[in-house]
């Protein structure tokens, strides 16, 4: 187990906010974190358990204790003629799982590939992508509770996914510390091609393999997205916002090219960064906070900027959105 005083979490945020922890705890094994629970260091300070630092902005020094999983596993459970079952610890990378899914042949979690964190969060935030979310490919989740080193399995119907969220966000937010997921994989890939332009990338590949998708979506991440080296970023700073119909039939009056994708109960996506686009955003900057030139969804580090900088810049993205659509986006990065 390592425990550090005083750490910097600037490697372990990718907006590159140069802040502080006062204590920093990686542990690698399942009875490292129940002992670690039990002890004084964390019930006497707050907690924040982080994964890759992707989907969170630091606004200050963190006066607690951050908590990093470094349990990293891989193990088949269980087959069936059509799913392969896997366990997999909370602190693999979630895009080296992808690799490694790729390279089996098992298909599911392809069309999730390239996006930064760990397995650990991948379960909490539900992360989504070319109409695909984790909560798809999820048997269950495998957790220890904080505030009694009780070991609790989830099912993945116990753990209420919706888009972005789940009930380790909501209902159970910070009573629990994921340490394993349990996959279901398909062995014969049912591919899901329909969202963005994934279908006109793979169009002239044959045969068409998990491999050959996984690559399509990493290329089309990567001409759309800055690496964290490049400029400080979260990936995807909004999440896509859902509207009613009703309200939909009324804007496409005014803006008959609007994109948007039925995500049923009368309930219609439509797609952010437009939204951020036609508001005029694409490219501006406040301070040393831009927003990219090739992707508006995406908020970005590009000269020292400060926390501040990153708040600021998302609250005027909102309000002209709201302004000029009457609808209301919201950060998918958390506030830290």
């Amino acid at each position: 187990m390592k425990l550090e005083e005083n750490y910097s979490l600037l490697k372990h945020n990718t907006f590159g906010m140069d802040v502080r922890a006062r204590y920093f705890v990686e542990y690698q094994s399942v009875s490292e974190l129940i002992e670690l629970l039990q002890s004084d260091i964390i019930k006497q300070h707050s907690l924040l358990a982080i994964g890759g630092g992707s989907n969170l902005l630091f606004t200050k020094n963190f006066d607690g204790v951050v908590l990093h999983s470094k349990i990293c596993f891989y193990e088949t459970t269980r087959e069936t003629d059509e799913h392969v079952y896997l366990r997999v610890g909370s602190g693999v990378v979630w895009d080296d799982f992808c690799a490694v899914m790729a390279s089996r042949g098992l298909g599911g979690a392809e069309n999730l590939s390239y996006i930064p964190g760990e397995v650990g969060a991948s379960a909490v935030q539900n992360i989504g992508a070319y109409g695909v979310e984790v909560a798809d490919i999820i048997s269950r989740v495998e957790t220890v509770e904080i505030s009694t080193g009780k070991i609790r399995l989830f099912g993945v119907s116990e753990c209420e996914y919706g888009y972005r969220e789940s009930i380790f966000k909501a209902a159970l937010k910070n009573h629990y510390l994921v340490t394993a997921v349990e996959f279901r994989l398909d062995k014969m890939p049912q591919f899901k091609l329909e969202y963005g332009n994934l279908s006109e990338a793979v169009a002239s590949v044959e045969p068409l393999t998990v491999e050959e998708v996984r690559k399509a979506v990493i290329a089309i991440r990567k001409s759309k997205l800055p690496e964290p080296s490049e400029f400080g970023n979260a990936g995807s700073f909004f999440k896509n916002p859902l509207i009613a119909a009703t309200q939909f039939n009324q804007l496409r009056e005014q803006y008959p090219t609007m994109p948007h994708y039925v995500a049923g109960n009368e309930l219609v996506k439509i797609p952010a960064a437009w939204l951020i686009e036609q508001c005029g955003w694409k490219g501006k900057t406040l301070g040393g906070a831009a927003v990219y030139e090739k992707q508006p969804l995406v908020l970005i580090n590009k000269d020292h900027a400060k926390p501040e900088h990153i708040r600021l810049l998302a609250a005027a993205i909102c309000e002209s959105v709201a302004d000029k659509f009457g609808i209301t986006i919201e950060p998918e990065v958390n506030y830290i």
